[in-house]
């Protein structure tokens, strides 16, 4: 392709609300344009991009066995209503209603439509395993849009799904999809972990996440040096700490903390670490109020207290309800005396809080807090549980080491449903002993657009992009330094025999200076180029340099063909 009739608008800067390097990089490099908040127009070069993903998904997917299809966007509201889900989704749903007044939404995922497209053709055991997948736009009403095409309100998404007639052939299916996508990211060129995640609105039993390594990422990876266990902070297990001996206790002392309402003021005020305090937090869970008691160092995963729960949300209780709970404002609630207050009310407890003997924790009174409170003595919460963000400190669950933490970019999730959108929607198949019996599912995510994004936040330098071969929308940079002439004659050549070899090539005609050529190069990353130019051009020679590398060779035309064989040998392959 040649570059005076390819669309690639370049920026010298980015926009000023493009918050990560993929974003700027983006927008600078003329792979994206915003059209709204969290919606961007692919412009050429991001599209072909986008496509090569796109084919490395389907030829993985192919190979497992999987059938591509093609599902609407615009989906009706009863389909989410039989799942269950249009009103426990979320706001994130954008629901509108058509000139009849029939309830739709723009889709999300594709549950509900896939699970009643098979409901409707498959019905003995002997259609299946099957698998089917495809690729179209999603749109999550994203509160906050940010983070470019990372978190966006409209996004370009694979997604497949799996039904199976028992256990064994349903988690023979998760394997081989998991396998195709351990496959699909090392040919991206990916350094990535697959890690286990909390299944989120999807549902299902478990789950994993492939992240990609890179210390932009958005999520925090609790990865165990021992034993090799990791999962996503959001659902890493932590081994419950030993509870601590009750001797040497204090009777109660009430002390005021005038205005002291965070765990660091009172720290400072009262001369103590924030590991001593009790914090109590309030919550609606399935709008049933609930508190929890955490450590006041700790952060509360609002994941695990839902799963504890077994509530579809929870979430923080506003300042009338927590008034009306903890008989003082905000900052104040504490255990002691709580359930006699509150019988109804569950009273929960993170594990570490056996960790603390003579704590302090708010009196329920405003501008006042107790100290030397201690458990099972002055309190007893209705159960205990597992409810820390793991973090620095935290011990494997399964064999006792403490964690490390990376960060990654979540890029696909694998989920095992079982049966429930199958069961709620009567996606049903007889057995060999002709019994009705739901189908055994599973759902397979890649964020395409994501992927894209990820790739650069993982591999780029201060000039620009550094595309992974694979995913390059170019294998070939080939740059006239001259628009006339031999130069431009001996360009031309050049470009049409890379051309008939097969590779794919943008090569710079333009009438431009060459330090813009050069920058532009840097900028949009292609992994290879290749400059012609007045000075080596009698020499008989011509520049090579990988975009991988800080030094530049010079190669005869005569062996061009042959070093681009050894040096990049893998580029029409990757095409």
């Amino acid at each position: 392709m040649k570059l005076s009739q390819y669309y690639i608008p370049t920026l010298k800067e980015a926009p000023k609300d493009a918050d990560i390097i993929s974003a700027k990089l983006m927008t600078r490099a003329g792979l994206i344009r915003k059209t709204a908040s969290g919606i961007y127009e692919w412009l050429p070069l991001g599209l072909r991009v986008l496509k090569k993903i796109e084919n490395i998904i389907r030829e993985e997917l192919d190979r497992a066995g999987c059938n591509e299809v093609w599902l609407p966007v615009v989906q009706p509201q009863e389909l989410w209503e039989e799942s269950g889900r249009w009103t426990y989704y979320g706001k994130e749903l954008l629901r509108f209603k058509d000139r009849k007044g029939a309830g739709f939404c723009l889709a999300p995922t594709a549950e509900e439509v896939i699970t009643k497209l098979v409901s409707k053709d498959v019905s003995s055991y002997k259609q299946l395993p099957l698998c089917l997948y495809q690729f179209g736009t999603k749109f999550r009403d994203e509160i906050r849009p940010r983070f470019g095409v990372m978190r966006a309100r409209e996004f370009y998404m694979k997604d497949a799904y799996s039904f199976a007639a028992d256990e064994q052939s349903a988690n023979e299916w998760y394997q081989r999809v998991y396998d195709a996508y351990v496959e699909i990211f090392t040919r991206f060129g990916f350094k990535f972990k697959a890690v286990e995640a909390d299944t989120g609105a999807i549902g299902g039993n478990f789950s994993h996440e492939f992240m990609v390594l890179a210390q932009t990422g958005e999520n925090e990876i609790s990865v165990c040096p021992k034993c090799g266990y990791s999962a996503n902070t959001e659902k890493t297990e932590i081994k419950a700490p030993s509870a601590a001996e009750q001797q040497g206790l204090r009777e109660i002392e009430e002390v005021s903390t005038p205005n002291m309402r965070t765990i660091a003021e009172l720290a400072n005020f009262l001369n103590r670490p924030q590991e001593n305090f009790i914090k109590m937090l309030i919550y609606k869970a399935d709008d049933k109020p609930v508190a929890v008691l955490m450590r006041g160092e700790d952060e509360l995963n609002e994941i695990k207290l839902r799963k504890f729960l077994s509530a579809n949300e929870v979430e923080k209780a506003d300042a009338e309800l927590y008034a009306k709970i903890a008989s003082s404002d905000l900052g104040f609630a504490g255990p002691v005396g709580f359930k006699q207050k509150n019988p109804n009310v569950k009273l929960l407890a993170d594990n570490y809080i056996k960790t603390i003997v003579n704590g302090v924790a708010g009196a329920n009174k405003l501008d006042t807090h107790l100290l030397n409170v201690n458990f099972e003595r002055d309190f007893t919460p209705d159960a205990y549980g597992d409810f820390k963000l793991a973090s620095k400190g935290d011990a494997c669950p399964h064999c006792g080491a403490k964690f490390d933490f990376i960060r990654g970019i979540e890029v696909g999730h694998t989920f095992k449903l079982g049966t429930k959108y199958s069961a709620a929607m009567n996606a049903n198949f007889l057995d060999e002993k002709q019994e009705n019996k739901p189908m055994i599912m599973g759902c397979y995510g890649i964020g395409v657009s994501r992927v894209l994004a990820a790739a650069i936040e993982q591999s780029h330098d201060d000039n620009g992009i550094i595309w992974p071969e694979a995913i390059s929308p170019f294998d070939i940079c080939l740059i006239a330094l001259d628009g006339e002439g031999e130069v431009k004659k001996k360009s031309d050549e050049v470009y049409q025999r890379l051309s008939e070899l097969g590779y794919s090539v943008l090569y710079d005609d333009r009438d431009e200076r060459p330090g813009s050529k050069f920058k532009d190069a840097d900028l949009v990353g292609i992994p290879h180029r290749l400059v012609v130019g007045k000075k080596l051009l009698p020499e008989g020679k011509l520049e090579y340099k990988s975009r991988y590398a800080a030094k530049a060779d010079f190669w005869t035309f005569a062996e061009l063909e042959e070093k681009l064989k050894k040096t990049a040998v893998n580029i029409s392959n990757a095409r």
